[in-house]
């Protein structure tokens, strides 16, 4: 499952797709049918990545993805997210196990559910998630999908050479002998 690049927007609904970044902020495009394009700003906008979202746990936090696994799974009986609270909880049983009941809450499910209908048509559940390199202590390093271009940046203070600048000139040490 690649979940790399969808985030989740704070106070937008909807799912949204990394496009790049600006100096203003990051470009986003929604996942649903209309494929709207904003800039989220950088410094009021909180984005949260998919692939980094928990769920509580009763002894560890499970992570989205899992719970994703566990929802294409079980296929044929996922709610609406107009459902009731019952037959949420009772889903949400099925495909969070070990889930704590008193910190997610009907409103978090109903979330997760609406994120499963939005992503279900793409193909990121059939993708492979692109693998990290990790060094000798277990810290990701970098990803082998994504190409690092090493551009090596003009310092802003010095000067080039000008093309019309001309060497300068050997003054003239010729002496003229008195007589």
């Amino acid at each position: 499952m690649n979940l790399r690049g969808i985030v989740a927007v704070s106070g937008r609904p909807g799912l949204f797709k990394l496009v790049g970044q600006n100096k203003g902020g990051y470009v986003l495009e929604s996942l649903d049918a209309q494929k709207v394009k904003i800039v989220a700003n950088i410094t009021t906008t909180k984005l949260a990545s998919l692939e980094d979202i928990t769920v509580y746990g009763e002894d560890d936090d499970l992570k989205l993805l899992d719970v994703f696994a566990n929802i294409v799974a079980a296929k044929g009986n996922v709610p609406d997210t107009k459902a009731d609270a019952k037959d949420l909880k009772a889903f949400f049983l099925e495909v969070a196990p070990g889930h704590d009941q008193e910190k997610v809450y009907t409103s978090d499910m109903k979330k997760i559910v609406s994120w499963y209908h939005l992503l279900k048509e793409l193909p990121l559940f059939s993708e492979a998630a692109p693998e990290a390199v990790v060094d000798q202590d277990g810290v990701k390093i970098e990803d082998k999908s994504e190409k690092k271009v090493k551009a090596s940046p003009k310092p802003s203070n010095a000067k080039a050479p000008s093309k019309t600048a001309q060497p300068a000139k050997k003054a003239n040490m010729t002496s003229k002998k008195g007589v």
